[in-house]
């Protein structure tokens, strides 16, 4: 083998071990989300929802049993009387548990920054999604609660150098900030 292999051997191997170091953004597949559209058009235009409220039996279930929130049998109800408002109200709701659920994995793994950061991240995917519905002054302590949230899971820094100490309490207050902010839904 020449240096030249050799060294194409190596710059291969260092990015392989890049990518896989970074896979942890990946977006996922979010049911709740995907099926928002579906529902709304279901509710609005009075088709059968049942089939997709069926595709999210699972995480209606799990939120339902975990966070006590009512969801299916509303859900099942609103998109058969054609409310689309009380079908995006419903789905609301069943965004701010899913917020809790990720959060409280965050907090659960504020020793693990990468684990942290992705349940954050995905949690301000379903923020995002009920910030419409939110007055402007919510809307904005929403977002600074969350962005509070995101500084206080602390950072890595790059090979140690800049890096922040995860900070509970500060996790904890940002996190009840942002779920008063939510509690009207």
């Amino acid at each position: 083998m020449t240096i030249r292999h050799g060294f194409i051997a190596i710059l291969l191997l260092a990015t392989a071990g890049q990518t896989q170091a970074y896979s942890y953004a990946a977006a996922g597949k979010e049911p709740l989300i995907d099926a928002r559209e579906q529902l709304l058009s279901a509710a609005s235009e009075g088709l059968d929802g049942s089939a997709i409220l069926a595709g999210l039996s699972e995480e209606l279930s799990y939120l339902e049993q975990h966070h006590k929130v009512v969801l299916q049998a509303p859900l099942a109800a609103a998109i058969a009387a054609k409310d689309a408002q009380g079908t995006a109200a419903l789905l609301n709701r069943a965004y701010k548990a899913e917020i809790e659920r990720r959060l409280e994995g965050a907090r659960q793994n504020l020793g693990d920054y990468q684990t942290a950061k992705v349940l954050v991240v995905k949690s301000k995917r379903f923020l995002d999604l009920i910030l419409p519905s939110l007055s402007e002054e919510d809307r904005t302590a929403a977002d600074q609660a969350l962005t509070q949230v995101l500084a206080a899971i602390g950072n890595p820094g790059v090979f140690g150098v800049g890096a922040k100490a995860a900070d509970s309490q500060a996790f904890d207050s940002a996190e009840q900030a942002l779920m008063e902010v939510l509690a009207p839904l």
